[in-house]
């Protein structure tokens, strides 16, 4: 599947020069091309700053390519199959980043990680799950998240709600308060698929985290009864009118203002809401914090869900050492590391950046995920690239109109079927 897939992208190579354009009697090795999705509210003006400062440090000039969002899963891909990849590019540890080295067109790390130490500066937990590929280093991690429910404080409190459930009993009887108090419990903005992806991950995760792993990687089926009680559940909230209507229409930050201005008490995103908030000139804590998903069923792991940013390294280079050089930097430098943690509402790999840096809704989270038995990544990124877009699909479909899931399972299968050649 992964040779016809880059073989269809190998049809669909860009029209246009994504780099500046670079004298040709430059000297090697003084200049890196890089290609980003950090974009707009996902960390461009940090990343700029960052990069400045590594050009002065370091006498290596950056030539950066910031790529949206949506539009970056496809152009690197197709840049990949026509072997015409940046020196560096930034991508998400998972099945996206094991896409990519089984088609050899990344660089390994591991000899450059060792003579680094990077052992003593990023935790086993997130060195073990985020840059090893069939037993080989090529993940550079640079900052990760964690999906939670964000809420509106003073849209609880006016409800009466000031503690928060763990259960799902508990769970559905807050959204039956906020109902009453004439509150839409969630948001949720869907129109590019993905934030979507965070309820089914938990409402599968906290029943059988175990299956959800073989649901990933092609082994059980989405027609299976715990996908579709899975998908049961999602329904019954959508069905109870918790949501806000037509999430489809809306993109994640309409759905973070939806929250913040009090027309919805809460939505279910990865901490990066936090950057985008304090940048509107939210507080922390008093205008808005979370609460860890709810337990589904009693007795089962409960797991965290979220991302890992990072930046791998072509294996065409023609500049690795001076990849190498900010590869390093980005990681070890505890500055550039507290500037994106700061500016992206993100984690940081590195054990040495200073905790007192997060606000204190972030250092709650950074406990959350340290305290808990099993840490995802979110769905998109814990299946293969094709097949994660059959699922995001699904989920579109579904908050369109959610009657019709049981037919949608039954697409999304075929799609594995293909995918996963069952």
């Amino acid at each position: 599947m992964k040779i016809r897939l880059f073989a269809l992208l190998i049809m669909l190579v860009l029209a246009w020069s994504v780099f500046p354009v670079v004298a040709q009697d430059a000297p090697e090795e003084t200049f890196v091309t890089v290609m980003h999705y950090f974009t707009g509210e996902l960390g461009r003006e940090g990343l700029n700053q960052i990069f400045s400062n590594f050009q002065t440090e370091s006498g290596i000039t950056v030539f950066d390519n910031p790529i949206g969002h949506e539009d970056f899963k496809t152009t690197i891909l197709v840049m990949a199959a026509g072997g015409d990849l940046p020196d560096m590019f930034s991508y998400w540890a998972g099945a996206r980043t094991q896409f990519v080295v089984d088609s050899g067109r990344l660089a390994p790390i591991g000899e450059w990680w060792d003579a680094n130490n990077l052992d003593e500066v990023v935790p086993a937990s997130v060195a073990d799950g985020a840059t090893m590929y069939n037993g080989e280093r090529y993940f550079v991690p640079f900052g990760y998240h964690y999906a939670g429910l964000f809420y509106n404080p003073h849209v609880m409190e006016a409800a009466g709600i000031t503690e928060f459930p763990t259960d799902w009993e508990g769970f559905l009887a807050m959204c039956d308060t906020l109902v009453a108090a004439g509150v839409k419990p969630f948001a949720l903005g869907s129109m590019n698929r993905w934030p979507a992806q965070f309820w089914f991950d938990y409402l599968l995760l906290h029943r059988r985290a175990e299956y959800r792993a073989q649901l990933m990687a092609g082994e059980a089926a989405y027609t299976d009864p715990e996908v579709a009680r899975a998908m049961e559940l999602w329904k019954s909230l959508v069905d109870a009118g918790y949501f806000v209507d037509d999430a489809n229409a809306y993109d994640w930050t309409d759905a973070a203002d939806q929250v913040a201005n009090g027309e919805a008490a809460m939505t279910l995103m990865g901490t990066w809401i936090t950057g985008y908030w304090n940048g509107n000139g939210l507080v922390p804590g008093d205008d808005y914090d979370f609460f860890p998903f709810p337990a589904v069923d009693e007795g089962v792991a409960q797991a965290v869900v979220g991302p890992v940013d990072g930046f791998v390294m072509s294996a065409d280079s023609d500049h690795p050492n001076a990849s190498q050089a900010l590869a390093l930097y980005l990681l070890t430098n505890t500055d550039a590391q507290a500037t994106w943690a700061l500016g992206q509402g993100a984690l940081s790999p590195n054990v040495n950046v200073d905790t007192s840096i997060y606000t204190p809704v972030m250092q709650h989270a950074a406990e959350v995920v340290a305290a808990a038995p099993v840490f995802a990544f979110n769905y998109d990124l814990a299946t293969t690239p094709p097949m994660a877009e059959g699922g995001l699909n699904m989920f579109a479909q579904f908050m369109n109109d959610p009657s019709g899931y049981v037919a949608y399972l039954e697409q999304t299968e075929a799609v594995a079927v293909d995918v996963f050649q069952k």
